[in-house]
C-alpha cells in the first residue's frame, strides 16, 4: 500500500471489547468493559477474532455488518472468548438471510482430547461436565450450540423457512503437523513456524501455539495483507512462539495481567491459590508483554483483554520500561489502523482512535 492510498483502504482493527475473564468487568472509571473481541477491517470485510461476551452487539454498534463477515477466529476454547459465539450463530443467521454468500467459516482449535490434569493443590477429584466429550473443540462447540438451540432453530426453519445455521457457518478445526511434538499436558507451546489457517483475497491468516496452561491448544493469529500485518496474541504467558509470529508485525494486540491486583479480589484461600497458580504460568505482565513487543520488533503495541480491567491505567504503562515503540491502551470501539499507510493518513472519520 503506497502512502497516497486513500486512508478508507488502510486496515485497521475495530476493539470491540477490550476485558478478558469470565466476568462482567468494568473499568477504572466503573464503566462497564465488553468482553475479549477484535474485528480485522481490510476494505469492506471485516474479520473477528474470539467471541467475547456482547461481541455481536458490538460489532453492530461499529456498523460492521453480518454479511460482511468474512471469517471468525477462536483462540482457545474458554468460555470469555466464546460466550458470544451462541448470539453469532442464532441472531446472526437473520442478519444473513438476504445476504448471497457461502458459508462464513469459523476457525479455531480442535479437541485436547483428554481431561486436563488435576491440580495439585485439589482434595478431591471433581466430576467432569460432558464425560463422554469434556474437551470439544471448535468443531464439537458448534454442534452442542446448535443441538441446545433445536427448538429455537427449527421452529424458524421450518415455520419460517429460515435457512438453517448449520448452512450459514462452516467450523474448521485447525489441524498441527505431527512432527512438532505437541502434548496437551507436556509440550502446549512447543517451537514451530507459524501455519497457515485461512486466506482469501484479502488476507493470509497464520497461527501458532502459544503457551496457556493447561488450555490446549491455544492459538495466536497474525493477519498479513496488502496494507499492512496485525498480531493478536488470544491468552498466553511469554513464550518464544508469540515472539515469532510477531516478528515485524505493524500492530501487535497482546493480553496483559495485573496480577497483584487481581489476586486481592479472592477470599477463598484454596481457589486463590488454584487461580494465581494458573494465572502466573499462563498470562502475561503489561512489562512482559513489552519485552515480546521489543524482541519481535513491532511498531505498535497495544494491550488488551486486561485483567482486572479495573486496574489503574498506569499499571498498563509498565509495557514502556521494555518497549520503546507506539503503545495504546484501547477502551471499547476504539479503532486502531495499521500498516504503512497509517503512519500518513488518519484512521476513517467516524471513528476514534487510542493512543494512550
Amino acid at each position: 500500500m503506497s502512502h497516497s492510498e486513500p486512508a478508507d483502504l488502510i486496515p485497521y482493527v475495530v476493539t470491540l471489547g477490550t476485558a478478558g475473564g469470565p466476568r462482567w468487568w468494568k473499568d477504572h472509571r466503573g464503566t462497564p468493559r465488553f468482553g475479549i473481541a477484535t474485528a480485522v477491517v481490510v476494505g469492506e470485510t471485516w474479520y473477528l477474532v474470539d467471541c467475547g461476551q456482547g461481541a455481536g452487539r458490538q460489532a453492530n454498534a461499529a456498523g460492521l455488518q453480518m454479511s460482511q463477515l468474512g471469517g471468525i477466529f477462536i483462540t482457545h476454547m474458554h468460555s470469555d472468548h466464546t460466550v458470544d459465539l451462541p448470539s453469532l450463530l442464532l441472531f446472526g443467521a437473520f442478519e444473513l438471510k438476504n445476504a448471497t454468500r457461502g458459508p462464513i467459516p469459523i476457525i479455531g482449535p480442535g479437541d485436547r482430547g483428554k481431561l486436563p490434569p488435576l491440580s495439585p493443590r485439589a482434595t478431591s477429584v471433581p466430576e467432569p461436565i460432558a464425560p463422554t466429550r469434556p474437551t470439544p473443540g471448535i468443531d464439537g462447540l458448534v454442534t452442542g450450540i446448535l443441538s441446545a438451540y433445536a427448538t429455537d432453530c427449527n421452529d424458524r426453519i421450518f415455520d419460517s423457512l429460515a435457512l438453517s445455521p448449520s448452512r450459514q457457518f462452516d467450523p474448521r478445526e485447525i489441524r498441527l503437523p505431527e512432527s512438532i511434538g505437541f502434548d496437551p499436558d507436556t509440550e502446549v507451546a512447543p517451537p514451530m513456524e507459524p501455519i497457515e489457517v485461512f486466506h482469501d483475497g484479502n488476507v493470509t491468516v497464520t497461527a501458532i501455539l502459544v503457551s496457556h496452561h493447561p488450555t490446549a491448544p491455544a492459538y495466536a493469529f497474525r493477519f498479513d495483507t496488502t496494507g499492512g500485518s496485525v498480531t493478536i496474541s488470544g491468552d498466553t504467558a511469554p513464550c518464544a512462539n508469540m515472539a515469532a509470529l510477531a516478528r515485524g508485525t505493524d500492530l501487535l494486540l497482546h493480553e496483559a495481567i495485573n496480577l497483584d491486583i487481581l489476586a486481592a479480589q479472592y477470599s477463598d484461600a484454596q481457589m486463590l491459590q488454584a487461580t494465581m497458580d494458573h494465572h502466573r504460568r499462563a498470562h502475561t505482565t503489561a512489562a512482559e508483554a513489552g519485552q515480546i513487543a521489543a524482541e519481535a520488533g513491532v511498531a505498535h503495541l497495544a494491550l488488551h483483554h486486561l485483567v482486572p480491567s479495573y486496574s489503574p491505567p498506569e499499571a498498563w504503562q509498565e509495557a514502556r520500561s521494555r518497549f520503546s515503540g507506539q503503545l495504546s491502551i484501547p477502551d471499547d470501539l476504539d479503532v486502531i489502523p495499521f500498516g504503512p499507510g497509517a503512519r500518513a493518513s488518519l484512521a476513517p472519520a467516524t471513528a476514534r482512535t487510542s493512543n494512550n
